[in-house]
């Protein structure tokens, strides 16, 4: 379709979005982030619906956006009609991340339409992001772990897998999006590394990862044991062969948690959180960290990491600047008081 035919149908907005995703599609967004601009589109849209608020260009301004701000953040009730959600579990309005997240779309969306010469003005212009509150996120400790993979049962196929996969997720770092997109080509045994392909990767940039041997080991003996019975490329499948989805693997994950007595929430995200921290508390190298992890930018990557107080304290016993200005010999100490 021509830009000419497009501008006459831009007061249509499903049209535009599919102008939108086809443009992104063009320019090699990953397979993840374009179901993440359909998900949250298909949230706004059901906002519009719901308010009787046409699918049209000229009739979403800064105001419907707003308004929409408000809703998710007071009236959004999360999980609403979700079969396999509790009713506790199903409260009103929306984390700050969460709407973000879908606010984040809107904003690449718009921008696309006003560089393309689609539409005229920006709703989006103006909006800012609804404040986040970074609270310190409850890692996992190692006698924790310890009691996590001790769980499943090695000689179920399904628990095996799902034992190789945590082994993978708090060895090698990675996010569960990169680990369930994993090939057997991206797996090499002798060299102890996994590749984390552009395509699967969040930052669309290829890096190598190192393994400990007997996470290889692991991710030897499952890739055998799927060749007897599945003809897939993939590393990580269901019972029936299909790759494993993120929402399986999490409710698996949550059941191992009861029953290793585990109180926190655990989630396949908390495994990268966890990692890191225990990378740092053992002495390793941030930039090594910052390598392993794919993150190109020191401050998200300080996200990532919750060192504890203990640590804190002994780094900074360690490693505090006064020592160095006083000296050892400068430094406060003891004198036992005279008595007259």
């Amino acid at each position: 379709m021509r830009k000419k035919d497009v501008r006459r149908s831009a007061e249509n907005l499903d049209n535009l979005f599919d102008t939108f995703l086809a443009i992104k599609e063009a320019e090699g967004r990953a397979p993840a982030t374009m179901r993440q601009y359909r998900e949250n589109y298909g949230f706004f849209i059901e906002y519009l619906d719901k308010h009787s608020i046409e699918r049209t260009a000229s009739a979403i301004d800064r105001s419907v956006i707003r308004d929409y701000i408000l809703f998710m953040r007071n009236s959004w009730i999360r999980f609403e009609g979700h079969s396999f959600k509790s009713e506790a579990e199903q409260t009103v309005g929306l984390a700050p991340a969460t709407i973000n997240t879908r606010l984040k779309t809107l904003r690449v969306f718009y921008r696309c339409l006003i560089e393309e010469g689609l539409i005229d003005s920006n709703p989006m212009d103006g909006v800012r992001s609804v404040p986040e509150h970074h609270e310190n996120i409850d890692i996992l400790t190692a006698e924790e772990l310890q009691r996590l993979l001790s769980v499943p049962n090695r000689r179920s196929y399904a628990d095996f897998r799902d034992y190789v996969l945590m082994n993978l997720l708090l060895d090698g770092m990675m996010r569960i999006s990169e680990a369930i997109h994993l090939k057997v080509d991206d797996f090499n045994h002798s060299g102890q590394t996994v590749v984390i392909r552009a395509a699967i990767a969040k930052n669309r940039k290829t890096r190598t990862v190192p393994i400990e041997s007997r996470t290889a080991r692991l991710i030897n003996e499952l890739i055998i044991e799927n060749k007897h019975d599945f003809d897939s490329d993939y590393i990580f499948l269901t019972v029936y062969g299909e790759p494993i989805t993120r929402d399986h693997f999490r409710k698996r994950l949550n059941e191992f948690a009861k029953k290793a007595r585990i109180e926190k929430n655990v989630h396949p995200h908390l495994f990268r959180h966890t990692a890191a921290t225990m990378f740092l508390e053992a002495g390793g190298d941030i930039r090594h960290l910052q390598m392993l992890l794919g993150h190109s930018d020191l401050r998200v990557l300080l996200r990532y990491t919750h060192l504890s107080n203990d640590a804190l304290k002994r780094q900074h016993e360690q490693y505090s600047p006064i020592k160095q200005v006083l000296g050892k010999r400068n430094l406060p100490r003891k004198i036992k008081r005279k008595t007259k």
